[in-house]
């Protein structure tokens, strides 16, 4: 009887032990020095890979979309449609870069996909202004008809072949922080004549932010709108 006590308190003692060690080993030194590792090593992208304007101050994120829409005509109605804000660049459609009375900018407990196939809505096999109400086509092809409407300009008309798939697609998270070349350019006109600017200066603005592939072959030519936004509320300022 004594030694099965005696062995139970040995256990019991040694699991506490244990418990103890792998709780300072994994619950504070390996914290601890994989923190200090991506403070040293990757300190931009530890902390949330944030983007600050010429003052220093941080507006955003360059993993995070953000939303370019005017001011609500009444801040009380939440089934008010949001108006883009035709100076700045736009990012991707979604319904993951709402607004919130913490910060009107993001809304991230929106992120997320439609979940909607791709022939969602489709008329014999395409999307056309006959698709249902509601559906992904229905969708697009509002989104396409906005893009032309909102990027034609008196001296430059969107035709509908040019408007690339992510201008009137929301990515997988809803919150894509990038669009492609081909849209960025597509808002060179629009951006230039809101803002009183030379369409080359815009021009230039768009190719000076595009990032090609990552290691030349990975993903897709992309142009992160935040950035490009800074820049050019730089140019408008200079």
């Amino acid at each position: 009887m004594n030694n099965s006590v005696s062995s139970t308190v040995r256990l019991i003692g040694a699991g506490l032990r244990a418990l103890l060690v792998l709780t300072v080993i994994c619950g504070v030194i390996y914290p601890l020095a994989v923190t200090g590792i991506a403070q040293a090593l990757f300190n931009d992208k530890a902390n949330g890979s944030e983007i600050k304007d010429k003052s220093g101050q941080v507006v955003g994120s360059s993993l995070i979309g953000q939303s370019y829409n005017l001011p609500k005509k009444d801040p009380n109605d939440a089934e008010e449609a949001a108006r883009p804000d035709l100076k700045w660049f736009q990012p991707r459609p979604s319904n993951g870069l709402g607004a919130n009375s913490v910060n009107t900018q993001y809304s991230l407990i929106l992120s997320g996909a439609t979940n909607r196939s791709a022939d969602n809505g489709a008329v014999g096999g395409k999307c056309t202004k006959d698709a249902e109400e509601g559906t992904l086509c229905a969708q697009v092809v509002a989104a396409k008809e906005a893009v032309i409407a909102d990027n034609s300009t008196a001296g430059y008309t969107v035709k509908p072949e040019d408007v690339p798939a992510d201008a009137v697609t929301s990515s997988g998270s809803g919150l894509d922080p990038d669009i492609s070349p081909e849209y960025a350019k597509l808002q060179v006109h629009r951006v230039a004549e809101q803002n009183k600017l030379d369409v080359k200066q815009v021009e230039k603005l768009v190719a000076d932010h595009t990032t090609g592939r990552t290691l030349g072959f990975m993903g897709e030519p992309r142009v992160n709108v935040l950035e490009l936004n800074i820049a050019l509320k730089a140019l408008t300022k200079s």
